[in-house]
């Protein structure tokens, strides 16, 4: 858990803090990129992360993520311009890329399937801690002392968590010599790198149709056939790609896509939209986002009770359809504004989604042995990232069209109908979700657990390692 509050505080700390950062170092036009680089390193470093954790253990490659994340709040909070800040926070993301995937991996280590969604729940209450604390503390910062110290706040927390981490979490790894992935690594991450990147800032830094985001999109695709042609020669691939010929491995992705897409959707436009169609402060705004965050843990603690007695695909098929009613009633109430109505909706998608995140994930990791749960895991943070991004390209470019044709983001009418075309895209992104869902096998939790193996999946087997 505190781990996973260094990733959680500063994924919500540093917006309340960017006018202060722009009016210090300048470079109005390039923030946006403080948030794109750090989730571009985070996302392409993942899948490596997870094959090195499948490989020589969870502990070493944890060490290592909270050892760069310090790192690079260290470098970040000395950064003397924009550009240099922008450079260190990658530094930044590539802790992370370690720390968020391995923390639930342990977890999935040294619990049981039915122990799992507990503390997956408790996991799940960081974010939402986070999502009142990160803000308030970026703004006291801001407001009171130096936006350096939203970097440096992360120095005490990540020795504490390597700490308890060194003396706590034992480890029983079987030594033998692996022949590491150089290639499918190297070619992984560019290719990633490229179509990432070709996502998050089409139409932004550059059109759709420039030479920047049709190269970006063409190499990535050739590289990513590249990959796929490398990992089916490669001894140990970084990452193997016959665990997508599962069923259960591939609708568990694309729903982890929709989760990734719903949520980008939400927090990126309803403090938007509340400020300038209610007047409602950043406070009451992000709070009204806030209530998303809270509704998930609640549910997530709750969802064991359901998947031991009913099934990890009638769970989430049963949160899917929760969190399309509350998408469907932020798109209907979207025509008259009110922080409430808007806040009770988040809270009531976040209840949906914290009943399907957490089966779903506990479900592909039930259904592989200890040398492939990390990659599993891996694989579907992975994909929520990949929701993220192009649910980005794709809201923005709707909101940004519907705002243009109803008179610019000067009017607080257009603001509005850009941010309900938006909620109406986040409620067919649930829609998809729900048919990806249907898609699960029909597994019940004693069918993962050790020697019930289920049809179209690998059973949990004893690990080559074990977690305390």
């Amino acid at each position: 858990m505190l781990s996973t509050s260094l990733i959680a505080i500063d994924a919500t700390i540093l917006a309340t803090a960017v006018p202060s950062i722009v009016d210090d170092l300048g470079g109005l036009t390039q923030f946006p990129w403080l948030f794109s680089v750090y989730l571009l390193a985070q996302a392409v470093s993942v899948p490596v992360y997870s094959k090195l954790a499948d490989t020589l253990g969870r502990k070493p490659v944890v060490l290592v993520g909270i050892g760069l994340f310090l790192l690079g709040s260290i470098l970040c909070g000395i950064a003397w311009d924009m550009t240099s800040l922008i450079v260190l926070r990658a530094v930044q993301g590539l802790g992370a890329g370690a720390v968020l995937p391995l923390t639930i991996t342990i977890a999935g280590d040294i619990y049981t399937v039915a122990e799992r969604a507990k503390t997956q729940g408790y996991i799940a209450s960081v974010w939402a801690a986070s999502s009142v604390v990160g803000p308030s503390l970026g703004g006291a910062f801001a407001q009171f002392l130096s936006w350096r110290w939203i970097f440096f706040v992360n120095i005490p927390l990540c020795l504490l968590a390597a700490a308890m981490l060194w003396r706590s979490y034992d480890e029983s790894v079987e030594r033998r010599r692996h022949r590491i992935d150089y290639a499918g690594a190297a070619v992984l991450t560019i290719a990633l790198t490229l179509l990432i990147l070709a996502v998050l800032e089409g139409g932004q830094a550059w059109a759709w149709t420039s030479w920047q985001s049709i190269g970006s999109f063409a190499v990535g695709a050739v590289l990513l056939a590249a990959f796929v042609a490398t990992e089916r020669r490669a001894t140990e691939p970084v990452l193997p790609l016959e665990i997508f010929s599962r069923r259960l491995i591939v609708a568990t992705s694309l729903i982890s896509i929709g989760i990734g897409a719903v949520l980008v959707g939400l927090t990126s436009y309803v403090p938007t939209f509340l400020e300038r169609t209610t007047g409602a402060t950043p406070l009451v705004a992000g709070l009204a986002v806030a209530a998303l965050t809270l509704g998930w843990p609640v549910s997530a603690s709750q969802s064991g009770r359901l998947y031991l007695r009913i099934g990890f695909r009638p769970t989430a098929l049963i949160g899917l359809v929760v969190a399309g009613i509350g998408s469907l009633a932020l798109w209907l109430t979207s025509s008259s504004p009110n922080v409430w109505s808007t806040a009770l909706s988040c809270f009531v998608v976040g209840l949906g989604l914290g009943l399907v995140a957490t089966p779903t994930l506990i479900a592909a990791q039930a259904s592989v042995a200890w040398n492939e749960r990390a990659v599993v895991t891996g694989s579907n943070m992975f994909m929520r990232s990949v929701g993220s991004a192009v649910g980005v390209a794709i809201f923005g470019a709707i909101a940004n069209a519907v705002i243009a044709s109803r008179g610019g983001d000067a009017s607080s009418a257009a603001i509005r109908d850009g941010s309900a075309a938006v909620f109406l895209a986040t409620l067919v992104a649930a829609a998809v979700s729900l048919v990806a869902g249907l898609l699960m096998p029909h597994t019940r939790a004693e069918d993962v657990g050790p020697g019930s193996p289920t049809p179209g999946t690998q059973p949990e087997v004893e690990p080559e390692s074990s977690g305390t």
